[in-house]
């Protein structure tokens, strides 16, 4: 709370325009608070609040910013001002500005950069999309197993500034190659003449920097460490990924997942910075799929006409018993998703928790077909209630197992299992529920079915 107090003053502050108090008030106050308070200004005010800041404090706070304000803000800079500011960011932070952008918007903040930033921007944006290799910041500090303690703090000091991250060193040959690390505070409890090499650790985890972005959260997370090196085929040092980029990157998976679990593309933007064309290509497609695959359900409907009409009663609780099926599926596709975007659950495990959802899903099918069997007999006799409640117990099962099935089936075919969404399930289980409900009642009913 003491945080947003402190950006609602700031904000106060740009907005009376009282400069003198503001940078007073911003040196106390860290450069996450100070972003805070800048968002939704207009470019042109949140220059003048920037102008009352020291200027070596300026790519930390742009940092901050959420992508559309940082280009905007670009856009309304100084040209040495904007050279300033990109050449003062860490990498992967200028990497995900880089990306976020239109080719032809690139290539104008290209040119705001130093042929040797430019370089580097370039081969980081020629990784996979998605990839370690985008998200790894390059600037780090590597030492030789051959040097003294001392010399190892003396490089330390004078590079160490700079970097994002000292308190793990890398020691490296004279080829770049990762041979281990060193804690920066074994170093500092050492004496100045024992050898590096006496401290390396060499029990090293690193990941490639063409891997996909959840490899390295998954890492951190399993091996608890707050930075990750990045090599290539060979064990080269090319990178570091720390903890702070990989929950950037767990936060963004779990809201693309939530998305698509919804029943949308993911968007790539925060709900406030969408516009309202982008909300309607990403919702668009899936609704007018499923309004085609609800034919089937309006089909089964019609092919069952004769039973509706000899027992009117069923329809009643076509509802209910379609809800149901669909219901319990969500609930198992949840959390199959869940199980497997976490690494919880493994393709080799299906047939294990095909089984055991076979049995809650009974359990679960049979409460509630004891739960509506009261509704049954008291709308149409024993014959509906026997119908309701064998139908309920049925449909359930089927909407639970392809809530399960569904996104093993997914990933075993490369695909997203998020994309076996709420919505998709729910309209695979109606059609299966309809079908299912009423060919309990037409047989149970000895009814034909035309």
């Amino acid at each position: 709370m003491e945080d947003k107090q402190e950006s609602r003053l700031l904000r106060e502050l740009i907005q009376r325009e009282a400069w003198e108090e503001l940078a007073e008030q911003q040196e106390i106050m860290h450069v996450q608070d100070v972003a805070a308070a800048l968002e939704e200004l207009e470019p042109t005010v949140v220059l003048q609040a920037m102008n009352q800041f020291p200027r070596e404090r300026w790519p930390a706070i742009f940092a901050y910013l959420n992508r559309a304000e940082q280009y905007s803000l670009l856009q309304q800079m100084d040209p040495d001002d904007g050279r300033f500011v990109l050449a003062g960011l860490l990498p992967d932070d200028r990497t995900a500005l880089l990306e976020s952008v239109e080719q032809e918007d690139m290539e104008q903040l290209m040119q705001l950069l130093p042929p040797a930033d430019v370089k580097q921007a370039l081969k980081q944006l020629g990784y996979p999309e998605e990839s370690v290799g985008r998200l790894m910041n390059t600037r780090f500090v590597t030492i030789r197993p051959d040097w003294t303690v001392g010399k190892a703090m003396e490089h330390v000091r004078t590079r160490g500034e700079s970097e994002d991250t000292i308190n793990t060193l890398y020691v490296t040959d004279p080829t770049g190659r990762l041979l281990g690390t060193v804690g920066l505070k074994r170093l500092v409890l050492s004496a100045p003449t024992a050898s590096v090499e006496e401290f390396i650790s060499g029990q090293l985890v690193t990941v490639s920097a063409a891997e996909d972005r959840e490899e390295a959260v998954r890492l951190i997370q399993h091996y608890d460490i707050t930075a990750l090196p990045v090599t290539d085929k060979t064990g080269v040092l090319l990178g570091v990924v720390t903890v702070d980029d990989v929950m950037d990157v767990a936060e963004q998976e779990n809201t693309e997942d939530f998305h698509k679990i919804g029943g949308m593309g993911a968007m790539g933007l925060s709900l406030r910075e969408a516009r309202p064309s982008l909300l309607y290509r990403k919702r668009v497609g899936w609704l007018v799929l499923l309004v085609f695959m609800n034919i089937f359900g309006g089909a089964g409907i019609a092919y069952f006409e004769a039973t509706i009409e000899a027992a009117i009663a069923l329809v009643f609780f076509l509802p209910l018993i379609v809800d149901s099926g669909g219901n319990a599926g969500s609930q198992s596709a949840t959390l199959m998703v869940r199980a497997l975007a976490t690494g919880d659950v493994q393709m080799r495990h299906w047939l294990k928790l095909w089984g055991k959802e076979l049995g809650v899903a009974t359990a679960l099918g049979v409460t509630m077909g004891i739960a509506v069997w009261g509704l049954g007999l008291w709308r149409g006799g024993v014959e509906i209630a026997m119908v309701v409640s064998t139908a309920m117990v049925a449909v359930v099962i089927v909407g639970s197992m392809i809530g399960m099935l569904l996104p093993f089936l997914l990933t075993r075919m490369n695909l997203d299992p998020a994309t076996a969404s709420a919505p998709l399930i729910t309209s695979i289980a109606d059609i299966c529920g309809i079908l299912i409900y009423f060919t309990i009642a037409t047989m149970v009913l000895t009814l034909p079915a035309v």
